[in-house]
């Protein structure tokens, strides 16, 4: 279960379904440079003078390794935007701030009433009930923070097609295990995605549509593997893992699983026949096998190994044994992928 606040609002979203380590890696040392902008150097020692000066309440419950490395991340990117906002300031002939003012912020155009008020209605859950007129503010400095934050990412993509970046820092990885769980992609495809989830889950439901988003933007270049990690509480998780596992004995595994995730208040043992007929299983077959609790190994097997690595509750993701907790949006799975390409790319 994941927190945010918003702008000093009491507003509240969750995004993944609660249950009632790390592999060893080599510990960088101050001096180690762990970014480049150009030819100048960033060690870890100029990170930690700005990473370890957050508040632990930033990274919610994440492992301290995990924290630890995304406070360092911020910071690399924190002084890697910095060093390239300088250069071009230099070669410009201007203050860093003038040339913020004139490439940002003169260019983000104003929220709107109208814009405000969409937002409130399309996020009625985050403000928690709270009348329009009292969130407005708070609102429209959000959306306008938004609209900084793309144009000041859309500048820095411009100055590093001209100054060349390069991120050193290795992230914190567990060894995740496919096991026998289901598969989409080629084997040998640089980047893995394996998500341990929950069929009676409403947020693992929610993070069905990001993975086939990411799974058509990435294509062959990834992996995606499907563990069962029923979350304790949800009655009918660990029977609809079971039977899914029969659907895949009979090569059907992917069009029950996408059905399972389009009914979710619908599996129940009548149910569970019913969807797998309408994927065109044998039902004989499937129906011994579900009633007979065949798979049942299988799926406690899945949610110790999800134990083992951290799980906590669904959806879980690891990429390249890289976690990603709970349904976030497509933004936060791009760019992790898009950071591990890149680390194949540099060797």
């Amino acid at each position: 279960m994941a927190k945010r606040g918003l702008l000093g609002l009491a507003i509240v979203f969750f995004c993944a379904c609660s249950s009632t380590e790390a592999q060893q890696q080599k510990q960088p040392a101050a001096g180690d440079v762990v970014a480049k902008v150009g030819a100048t150097s960033i060690t870890l020692a100029q990170v930690d003078e700005k990473a370890l000066e957050q508040p632990v309440a930033n990274f919610g419950s994440l492992k301290l390794s995990q924290a630890l490395y995304e406070a360092r991340r911020q910071a690399i990117d924190e002084l890697v935007a910095n060093a390239l906002l300088d250069v071009e300031a230099k070669q410009r002939g201007v203050e860093r701030a003038a040339l913020i003012e004139k490439e940002i912020s003169d260019k983000v155009t104003p929220v709107g009433d109208a814009e405000v008020a969409s937002w409130y209605q399309a996020n009625q859950a985050r403000v928690q009930g709270a009348p329009l007129e009292q969130v407005r503010a708070p609102i429209r400095a959000y959306l306008i923070q938004e609209r900084m934050a793309v144009a000041r990412e859309q500048f820095l993509d411009t100055l590093k097609a001209k100054t060349p970046v390069v991120i050193s820092l290795e992230p914190p990885r567990l060894a995740v295990s496919a096991a026998k769980g289901a598969t989409k992609g080629q084997p040998n495809a640089p980047i893995e995605m394996i998500e341990f989830s929950d069929f009676q889950c409403p947020f693992c439901q929610r993070a069905h549509a990001t993975v086939e988003q990411v799974l058509a933007t990435y294509g062959d270049r990834i992996r995606f593997v499907y563990r069962h990690y029923p979350v304790q509480g949800h009655a009918a998780a660990k029977p609809a893992a079971e039977a899914s596992e029969c659907a895949k004995e009979q090569g059907k595994f992917w069009p029950f699983h996408d059905r399972l995730f389009a009914n979710t208040s619908k599996l129940g043992d009548a149910d569970l026949k019913a969807h797998a007929a309408a994927v065109g299983v044998d039902t004989a077959t499937f129906n011994a096998c579900v009633d007979s609790h065949k798979y049942r190994s299988v799926v406690e097997a899945d949610a110790r190994d999800g134990d083992a690595v951290g799980v906590n509750g669904t959806p879980a993701f690891y990429i390249n044994g890289r976690m990603i907790s709970g349904a976030q949006p497509f933004e936060v799975f791009k760019k992790l992928i898009d950071d591990e390409l890149q680390r194949k790319a540099h060797g």
